[in-house]
């Protein structure tokens, strides 16, 4: 696994210690041999996770759609800028060039790009592993949602396997480079 793309928030009124995640998990990409693809942004986790990832040796690809490329929102001195028309062919781009992704916590955005990544697994578009990195219990109310679908037959259990949940930065990354896909059954599109 080489490109990982990490979805993750741009906000910059975080508690300080989420940007020491994403800073941590820079740092693991680089020190893995591993390149980073994000949503570009210089601000927030996007940009605490690119200078760290950069720093660290990463090649850094950032993909924007046009409409957010602004100079206090991008920049292209630490990554190569893809540019997009607008924000569906910005995550087709971004999983289409990724091996893997992690979802650090994030807002409406990392919360729409992870579930849509989770599901084209689901109708299997790819094949590629997705963590969800729960730090501090951040996506418990999501996993606990997720169980609902199960226990009331919205979704196959077997769908759990369609993703992992990390507690570190660490177990996200030893999780992608020891991942094997499964065969997950689905009864209408078979194994």
């Amino acid at each position: 696994m080489k490109d990982i793309c990490v979805f993750c928030s741009s906000s910059e009124d975080l508690s300080e210690d989420y940007y020491i995640l994403a800073k941590e998990l820079g740092v693991l990409l680089g020190k893995n041999k591993m390149n980073l693809i994000h949503g570009a942004g210089t601000i927030g986790l996007m940009g605490a996770v690119m200078k760290s990832a950069a720093a660290a040796g990463c090649f850094v690809t950032g993909v924007v759609p046009e409409r957010l490329n602004r100079k206090n929102i991008v920049s292209d001195k630490l990554q190569k800028l893809v540019i997009t028309t607008d924000m569906k062919d910005r995550k087709e781009y971004m999983r289409s060039n990724s091996d893997a992704f992690i979802a650090l916590p994030g807002g409406f955005g990392t919360l729409e790009e992870v579930l849509e990544t989770i599901t084209l697994k689901q109708l299997k578009y790819h094949r590629k592993p997705i963590v969800i990195l729960n730090y501090k219990g951040f996506y418990d109310k999501l996993l606990d949602q997720l169980e609902v679908f199960y226990k009331e037959d919205f979704a196959n259990p077997s769908y759990r396997e369609l993703y992992f949940v990390a507690k570190t930065s660490s177990e996200a990354i030893e999780y992608i480079k020891n991942y094997i896909p499964k065969n997950i059954y689905d009864k209408y599109l078979g194994a």
